[in-house]
């Protein structure tokens, strides 16, 4: 059983995503983080050695909670294609109901250094794992080709979810990202299939 972290530590990291999504990740000074939490400087370092592991742990957090609805939402679908959309529908859902954590996800992970990039990627992996496990459900189901190249595949539609979302925010959020579910797994699904 794994022990929650204090109250502080979760109103830091809300204040931080709205502080870096508002200025960027280089633009955000512990300070700003720290008065929008509510809390003084020092408590921030209570918490987090540096700014980097904010961020770090922002990631963390957010895409635990969204590995957690995916295999709780999972355990209601009978095949790959239903799972597959289920993901669809979370991820754009979740994005487009947060803003903030939009932009933190898009536009940090691309503009962070080298090395804040890979930790971030650690916290992804779980998630892309959850995909290779669906395809590879499907390809067991003979509901998706038998040679998909799994690795491959989770990689691209992580990458077209992604892109997906990027795409909204650059629009301004000019359409909505729930309403491209349908035709997202559409388009997976005849890539996907014998």
């Amino acid at each position: 059983m794994t022990s929650r972290k204090p109250e502080k530590y979760y109103q830091i990291l809300e204040a931080a995503q709205k502080v870096i999504a508002e200025n960027g990740f280089h633009g955000s000074q512990v300070s700003k983080i720290a008065k929008e939490a509510g809390v003084a400087d020092g408590t921030i370092y209570l918490y987090f050695k540096k700014k980097e592991d904010i961020l770090i742990s922002l990631f963390e957090e957010r895409l635990g909670d969204l590995v957690g609805r995916f295999k709780a939402r999972l355990e209601d679908t009978a095949t790959a294609g239903e799972a597959l959309r289920a993901i669809c529908e979370i991820h754009y859902s979740v994005l487009e109901q947060n803003i903030n954590l939009a932009y933190v996800t898009q536009i940090e992970l691309r503009q962070s250094s080298l090395e804040l990039r890979k930790a971030i990627g650690l916290t992804v992996r779980p998630y892309i794992q959850l995909i290779e496990q669906i395809l590879e459900k499907g390809v067991r189901e003979g509901a998706f080709r038998d040679n998909l190249d799994v690795k491959l595949t989770r990689h691209l539609i992580f990458g077209a979810m992604d892109e997906a979302v990027s795409s909204w925010l650059i629009s301004g959020q000019k359409f909505s990202l729930t309403a491209q579910v349908d035709k997202t797994v559409e388009f997976f699904l005849h890539g996907l299939k014998r």
